[in-house]
């Protein structure tokens, strides 16, 4: 659901546009009131229903209500306004205000991605790539992406490079998908930033950079992209494209953590178990570790387990070890399979 609603950008923002209002003055429907907007709307005017929808949507000067909002859009949408048909599918995309429906989420983009406008030919991609209300159809999905990243969307660019990178739907190709994710990430787009970054970082299609790498990290962790904020981390810990500051490195797992990455729980714990950058900790290291592992992280849990049956940090406790190896090791962990067979003869 989270992917769904980071695509469902509105097609409510206006252009600067007057339009004839009824009294024949122009009205700027991005100023006008709504006693203008409604009465426009009213009158049957397809830009003002589309705007009065996304003022009900938005709860601009009246109370949010997505029934009338949808009641609005659909009068827009159904003169052929594409902002309208836009709106329409994220309402049905994510279901807000009406049951989540993708077949008519479908419907309506397809409507306003034909008529050209790039949030509906990228949220049509992502609904082909992920076969949502249609067949899963990467060679459509590429194909609708391609033409939102041509207008300059910076999610469809991010999502055509990403596809390229892992070769889904076509050869993969990664001077193609570093041209893509560079003019997305170029436009300040934190996930495009982040790819860029880990193309650095692993050398693929580039040669390898660790200070480019850190450098498109930084970018997208200061704009809260919490594994670029992990990455920032590790790579101040390991000393890649920085010096190596163990005090950064805590800094920006902690920023990773506040968003509840169980990788970054996992770092400062070790970080803790270590006394790098801090005194050693076992409590501290347990109490992370714990977080982690409540996510389901193998390793945490196997470390977890280890502090139990040694009483590091905390009470020792046997059966709560076995527990852990148990949950480490039925996620094919080795070293917690080995805890559990030594521990439970």
């Amino acid at each position: 659901m989270k992917v769904r609603i980071w695509l469902l950008t509105m097609a409510v923002g206006l252009s600067g546009m007057a339009w004839a209002g009824l009294n024949g003055h122009k009205t700027d429907l991005q100023q006008a009131t709504l006693d203008e907007v409604r009465a426009l709307a009213e009158s049957g005017h397809a830009a003002a229903q589309n705007k009065l929808g996304s003022m009900y949507q938005l709860g601009q000067e009246v109370a949010q209500d997505y029934l009338q909002a949808l009641a609005w859009y659909r009068k827009s949408a159904q003169q052929g306004n594409a902002d309208a048909q836009t709106n329409l599918c994220t309402l049905y995309l994510g279901g807000l205000g009406v049951p989540q429906d993708d077949s008519q989420a479908l419907a309506w983009c397809g409507k306003a991605a034909e008529q050209g406008r790039a949030t509906a030919q990228t949220s049509l991609g992502w609904m082909y790539q992920q076969g949502l209300g249609v067949p899963q159809d990467y060679e459509q999905a590429i194909a609708w992406y391609r033409r939102a990243a041509k207008q300059g969307m910076p999610v469809a660019q991010n999502a055509l490079g990403v596809l390229f990178l892992d070769g889904k739907g076509v050869p993969r190709d990664f001077s193609e998908a570093f041209f893509w994710l560079r003019k997305a990430a170029e436009k300040g787009f934190s996930r495009a930033q982040f790819n860029l970054g880990l193309m650095y970082m692993k050398g693929f299609g580039v040669p390898r950079d660790y200070a480019q790498a850190m450098a498109w990290y930084r970018k997208a962790a200061d704009q809260g992209h919490p594994i670029a904020q992990c990455n920032v981390g590790d790579m101040f810990e390991q000393g890649h494209g920085v010096p190596q500051d163990y005090a950064q490195a805590m800094t920006w797992y902690r920023k990773s953590a506040e968003q509840g990455l169980a990788t970054a729980e996992l770092s400062i714990a070790t970080l803790y178990e270590a006394g790098r950058g801090v005194p050693p900790d076992y409590s501290q290291a347990a109490a992370w570790y714990r977080k982690a592992a409540t996510q389901g992280d193998a390793f945490s849990q196997n470390k977890l387990g280890y502090l139990y049956e040694h009483g590091l940090g905390l009470t020792q406790d046997d059966r709560q070890a076995l527990d852990l190896y148990r949950k480490s090791a039925a996620q094919g962990h080795a070293d917690a399979q080995k805890n559990l067979d030594r521990l439970a003869k």
